[in-house]
């Protein structure tokens, strides 16, 4: 039995921000767990609903030396899908309404939380094979690990893998500031080491001081070595290639299931889907104040709104395609002010093509994937991204750019071979979007029996947990002696 401890920032069910926490608390309940003891730690932060501190039992407490200072730590213990949940407390780093605050606060809360995630394990008798870090708010536990815990043998034997989930975070802060507050030698802050572009970069430390360095496509971990994609650590990611693995990430096929959504008023499976997603799409189409019109072609858009998602590209065709085509758009999502304002200009101009939803809806967003023909993501960089893989499970049509795990999750289509699950293009332009989004149209219009094809191929693809859960095993057996990897 390999014994494996995920740490992490968030993990559901018990905090979330962001898609870290969909795999850090979703993944390890796919293990086998004939061979996996899989465990997940993560802080006990202030600002989780009430209803999961009370599930929490207290299990031990002690005080961690970090550099000059002496904090205390207390471990409490939960279990939620068969898993058990660690959770490191302390009020004065997690305190607040939020689990991130700025950097600067940052750097030592999660510097803190790396030298207490390792103190504890003793204290809670689980001694793991490999530590499973998760970006970098737990870049510095393998620095620690490898350097100062090298002297304990409860430590020595301890493998570690490290998942970057977006490059472009990397925990970077004032030299002098961060060798104060963790309190890790001179040696260690050399542009070979901890030191990038001036400063302390804690996700640097992660990389280069773990065994496995993952991602989560196999295309990003291509594109982290090139200067395009390597945000300023390309010649380091080079230098690990061969210790660098892309795994697609995987959605919760439970959760996300059309034949068994609770916000659904229609659900539906593959062979049902081209009628009850009609139904669906009429439903939202009152709910939204559109023309109700089954045969209306609906684009739906779920994301935060960043240049990152290409909302940039967005912006720049919105009035021609609004114009000009027979569409309907459902937005659902929050970010940049300026984005969030183009969309309700559009919703004004536009109001029976366009609503601009500027909040977060669990269940507005199933029934926007639901009721959607195609569903719209032009990234300028994806890692993986998780809103296609939802989307051809409900069989709506994703429309991408070829980037990250867009490129390795999306098939273009193939008018001739009758092959491919969504549409694509290659350059971030918008022009080329555009191009795109009209040859799709042309499909939907001119060609249905090929768009639901497409939607079909789409449906009937394997994204769940379990295919990432297995390829993830193979790397702990390779680190553990007992596989290739």
């Amino acid at each position: 039995m390999k014994k494996v401890l995920f740490v992490t920032s968030e993990a559901v069910p018990f905090i979330k921000t962001g898609g870290l926490a969909d795999v850090a608390g979703s993944l390890p309940r796919y293990f086998d767990k004939d061979h996996y003891d899989v465990r997940i730690i993560l802080p006990k932060y202030v600002c989780m609903d009430e209803r999961f501190k009370e599930q929490l039992r207290f299990d031990t407490r002690f005080y961690v030396k970090l550099s000059w200072r002496s904090q205390y730590a207390g471990v409490l213990e939960s279990k939620a899908n068969g898993i058990t949940y660690y959770f490191i407390d302390n009020e004065y780093y997690f305190a607040g309404t939020k689990p991130y605050h700025n950097i600067y606060e940052d750097v030592e809360k999660f510097a803190y939380f790396s030298k207490a995630v390792l103190e504890a394990l003793p204290k809670i008798d689980f001694h793991p094979d490999i530590i499973h870090c998760h970006d970098w708010q737990t870049g510095l536990i393998p620095v620690y690990l490898k350097t100062e815990y090298q002297k304990d043998a409860f430590y020595q034997n301890i493998r570690t893998v490290y998942t970057i989930h977006n490059l472009q975070y990397q925990g970077r802060w004032i030299m002098q500031v961060v060798k104060d507050i963790t309190g890790l030698p001179e040696y260690l802050f050399t542009a070979d080491k901890l030191e990038s572009y001036g400063e302390a970069n804690y996700l640097k430390g992660g990389v280069v001081y773990s065994d496995i360095v993952t991602t989560v496509s196999k295309t990003y971990a291509y594109e982290i070595t090139t200067p395009s994609g390597g945000e300023g650590l390309d010649g380091l990611m080079n230098a690990r290639r061969h210790d660098l693995y892309g795994i697609v990430n995987g959605i919760d096929d439970t959760e996300y299931d059309p034949a068994q959504d609770p916000y659904l008023a229609f659900p539906y499976g593959i062979e049902d889907a081209p009628q009850k997603k009609q139904e669906n799409k009429k439903q939202l189409q009152r709910y939204l104040g559109f023309a109700e019109d089954a045969d209306t072609m609906m684009v739906g858009i779920v994301s935060r709104m960043s240049s990152q998602k290409g909302f940039d590209l967005i912006e720049s065709v919105l009035d021609e395609l609004l114009a000009d085509t027979r569409i309907q758009i459902a937005v659902l999502g929050t970010g940049q002010p300026e984005f969030e304002n183009i969309f309700r200009h559009y919703a004004w101009k536009y109001e029976d093509k366009l609503s601009a939803n500027i909040f977060y809806s669990e269940e507005f967003a199933h029934r926007i994937y639901a009721s959607c023909d195609a569903f719209l993501m032009p990234s300028l960089f994806e890692p993986c991204g998780l809103s296609q893989l939802i989307s051809m499970r409900y069989g709506t049509v994703p429309i991408v750019r070829e980037t990250g795990g867009l490129k390795d999750t999306v098939e273009a289509y193939n008018r001739y071979e009758q092959t491919g699950t969504g549409f694509s293009f290659c350059n971030y332009n918008a022009k080329e979007m555009l191009s795109t989004l009209y040859y799709a149209l042309d499909i939907y219009y001119n060609h249905r029996d090929d768009w639901n094809a497409i939607a079909e191929r789409g449906m009937r693809q394997d994204f769940s947990w379990g295919r990432s859960a297995r390829e993830y095993e193979k790397i702990y057996d390779r680190l553990c002696g007992n596989g290739n990897g």
